[in-house]
């Protein structure tokens, strides 16, 4: 599979980018040389090679669930600039 200058420039496009003729040349043979690099993997003989999904087997590593205290609100609106004793105050941003 190559990347052709028409397929960087429409993928440019919905990225909203606006690339130079040379900026796409350039692109499409970056992409061309890794996908040249992905595809010699499939030359690679994978019979028997348990499939891997992580590098290592740890199940739910996460922590207990526990209920503890919230920070109080007063601490919390202490470390903002403006607040109003219930939440931080900022510059409206939706007209």
């Amino acid at each position: 599979m190559k990347i052709t200058s028409d397929e960087v420039r429409h993928v440019a496009g919905l990225a909203r980018l606006d690339l130079s003729d040379a900026e796409v040349d350039r692109m499409a043979g970056q992409l061309n040389v890794i996908l040249a690099y992905v595809a010699k993997l499939d030359e690679l003989d994978t019979t028997g090679v348990a499939v891997t999904t992580h590098t290592q087997q740890v199940v739910n590593a996460f922590r207990e669930d526990a209920v503890r205290p919230s920070l109080p609100r007063e601490r919390a609106l202490s470390n903002g600039s403006d607040q109003n004793g219930e939440s931080f105050v900022v510059p409206k941003v939706i007209g």
